[in-house]
């Protein structure tokens, strides 16, 4: 079976939005990262699905990838990680609220806060971004498609510009993995970490 042809179309989606996407969103998230950073403040990110496995993996990557071995940490929670509250909120209140309830316990307008959805229109996503801008929070938006509500609610979008789930998703975590590697190499954390877990591993 002969896919090339199912392959290159996929691939093209993806270099063809990739193209269009605007590097100076881009360049705006990191320095808002990195503001949050050093104003001590948290970086709460999430999302459903897809978009909350993307969630997880950039918090991971805040968490991990660019704090190990710096003295300058990159403080992050994801909301779609904690399991029981999310299945208390949804089931006690709704799941419109799982996200938005949680925040509550924990956002200071020096905080960052970035909701992750493919349409922009995920309810319990908005409602979130709707409360931080109510505190007064910085709000990202990764969203695909038309951008939806959340393009017009956040401070700033980083819009795949694509009808197309998957691609949207993709290119959300190229984003996130970019970023990560400009914060990783502004802080000069990379060497550091690389040197300890070789060290680490020859031992």
């Amino acid at each position: 079976m002969n896919l090339d042809g199912q392959i290159d179309n996929y691939f093209g989606l993806v270099t063809n939005t990739l193209d269009r996407l605007d590097r100076k969103s881009i360049s705006e998230f990191v320095d808002m990262v990195l503001e949050t950073s050093d104003n001590g403040g948290t970086i709460f990110i999430f999302g459903n699905g897809g978009s909350g496995a993307t969630a997880s993996h950039i918090c991971g990557d805040f968490l991990k990838g660019i704090s190990c071995g710096s003295e300058k940490k990159i403080k992050a929670m994801c909301l779609n990680d904690n399991v029981p509250s999310l299945m208390a909120i949804a089931n006690d209140i709704s799941y419109g609220d799982i996200f938005v309830e949680q925040i509550k316990n924990f956002l200071k307008k020096e905080d960052l806060v970035i909701g992750i959805s493919g349409s922009g229109n995920s309810e319990n996503v908005v409602k979130c971004i709707e409360y931080a801008n109510q505190i007064g929070a910085a709000t990202v938006a990764f969203c695909g498609f038309s951008g939806g509500k959340i393009k017009k609610l956040s401070s700033l979008s980083i819009h795949a510009d694509i009808d197309n789930m998957e691609v949207a998703e993709d290119i959300h975590l190229i984003v996130a993995h970019c970023v990560k590697n400009i914060i990783a190499e502004k802080l000069k954390n990379r060497a550091v970490c690389e040197s300890e877990l070789t060290a680490t591993a020859a031992t």
